[in-house]
């Protein structure tokens, strides 16, 4: 006994007053768009990663100029 989901009529798809698209088309439309989300999701994660650690460098301090503090035996004796 063969499937329901096996036999296709001809006006499968979607039926618009003037015209119809065929349900091949909108699976590809769908799963091109699928894909450029998630490419787009993988390099969005890692900008927002390299921007995390960018700003983790700026506060860490390691370009900060070296300050000359006085010292102890000097601020007493003044």
């Amino acid at each position: 006994m063969p499937s329901l989901n096996q036999q296709t009529t001809p006006n499968s798809g979607l039926n618009l007053v003037f015209f119809s698209i065929p349900q091949f088309f909108l699976l590809q439309m769908g799963t091109a768009s699928i894909l450029l989300l998630l490419t787009t999701q993988n390099a969005t994660v890692k900008a927002l990663e390299a921007l995390g650690e960018a700003s983790e460098e700026i506060f860490r301090g390691d370009r900060l100029p070296i300050l000359n503090f006085p010292d102890d035996d000097e601020i007493d004796n003044s």
